[in-house]
């Protein structure tokens, strides 16, 4: 069956024509113009290479509980959907069972809303089995309470995990039962993940490495500046959602001889609670690290509203602000993209609180190694420790990641005075004397 431009038999193909609306209330209030969020949306579609051929606001008074739209609004857009051709059309926002499927009839085209076009983005991206338990698990929540049965045809046409390529045929055709079956598996599995993830953190405490977690909204050029500090080739692109699997490469700092930095998953706003959920076990790595560096796409005209998701998502993880005894560093990331005017505003704005970088060209990257360093070393004391000879390798981890304030030999070894921080001395107190 075919309609409008969308196959039943064969379901979705990459390049499909799509169409985007952000239905807004007239009352709506917040940081971000429609504008904004109505690029925003086409970015999310462009990210699993559909075509988006048409993308527009409409305002509501109300929202028909039935149909989302009103009527005059659903049969103007059914009009555009035919004359352009149109296979899918993405709402940037939730729409319920019902409303889709009676959207759908009335506009002869396949209906996606904002949490269905993010699951099918992460099933795209997600490569690791981690990262892929955590999509299917997403999915099939979300997939449980919609009618199941209506997309048995896109699992034939590209398989995996997102929205469009649905978790696999024979659990499509399942009922609900096997589907809940499905997900206690899932759970179960994750769960065995998430203790073999807390062993690999708790042998990385124990390891002498402060660990550096960076976090930002999609699309900020946290990868980007992974790789610069790094010199690894993450992927990194101008592209939503690039990096979901967390990312850890060992790097050096003026006062460290080593440290671990982590590249996590972007965030955004109204992500659906089912990835929340799941990813959380990714992103409990935040919650263990040393350090955070939150970074911002300063040449974002929505900058500022993205800066409040991140901590929305950090304080949900119980890493709010106010009672956060994580440090954490703000980067205003891009200013290579800024004019010359911008971005001494940029500049005189950041002050002692941000540090302007390019991830890109290099510039300001001194600067963050330094601020690194310095919050890293914040809280430190001079602590005494009297070391046997021949225990060079404490000693010289004493020396790289301290400041050694006395030093005094004998014949039993030697007695030293360094300023540590609290996380520093037990990582000392954990190595094995020589």
């Amino acid at each position: 069956m075919t309609i409008g431009g969308y196959d039943e038999s064969r379901g979705l193909r990459s390049g499909a024509r799509a169409l985007v609306v952000l239905p807004v209330l007239g009352n709506a209030t917040g940081l971000r113009s429609p504008d904004a969020k109505l690029a925003e949306a086409v970015s999310l579609t462009n990210a699993i290479a559909l075509d988006v051929v048409h993308a527009e606001i409409i305002k509501l008074r109300s929202p028909s509980a039935s149909r989302l739209l009103g009527t005059g609004q659903i049969k103007r857009l059914a009009g555009t959907v035919a004359a352009l051709c149109v296979e899918v059309v993405i709402i940037d926002g939730p729409v319920t069972p019902v409303q889709q499927r009676n959207l759908e009839k009335e506009l002869k085209a396949k209906v996606i809303d904002r949490p269905g076009l993010i699951l099918e983005i992460f099933g795209e991206r997600a490569s690791t089995s981690e990262g892929t338990l955590q999509v299917e698990l997403a999915h099939l929540q979300y997939q449980a309470s919609r009618l199941v049965r209506s997309w048995t045809h896109l699992e034939r046409q590209r398989g995996g995990f997102g929205f469009l390529g649905g978790p696999g045929e024979s659990q499509i055709e399942a009922d609900r039962r096997l589907i809940r079956d499905r997900i206690a598996r899932l759970r179960k599995d994750l769960d065995e993940v998430r203790r073999t993830r807390g062993l690999h953190r708790r042998n990385r405490q124990k390891a002498p490495w402060p660990v550096v977690a960076l976090v930002g909204y999609t699309n900020a050029g946290k990868s980007t500046l992974f790789n610069r500090l790094t010199g690894a080739d993450v992927r990194a692109e101008d592209l939503l959602f690039a990096t979901l699997d967390p990312t850890m490469r060992a790097i050096r700092l003026p006062g460290h001889d080593k440290l671990v930095l982590s590249d996590t998953v972007g965030f955004i706003s109204d992500l659906p609670t089912q990835l929340v959920a799941a990813f959380r076990a990714t992103l409990e790595e935040v919650l263990e690290a040393d350090l955070i560096v939150h970074v911002r796409d300063i040449s974002h005209p929505d900058t500022d509203a993205q800066a409040q998701d991140v901590l929305a998502v950090l304080t949900d993880l119980g890493l709010a602000p106010e009672n956060r005894e994580t440090p954490m560093l703000t980067v205003f990331n891009k200013i290579d993209a800024l004019d010359a005017e911008q971005h001494e505003l940029v500049r005189a704005r950041a002050g002692s609180d941000a540090i302007p970088v390019s991830a890109l060209t290099g510039e300001g990257l001194d600067e963050l190694r330094a601020a690194m360093d310095v919050v890293l070393r914040a809280g430190a004391r001079v602590h005494r420790f009297v070391l046997p000879a021949g225990d060079g390798k404490r000693l010289a981890w004493l020396h790289s990641h301290g400041e050694v304030v006395g030093e005094v030999y004998d014949d039993e070894g030697v007695t030293v005075e360094v300023r540590l921080s609290d996380k520093d001395r037990s990582r000392f107190m954990a190595m094995a004397p020589a």
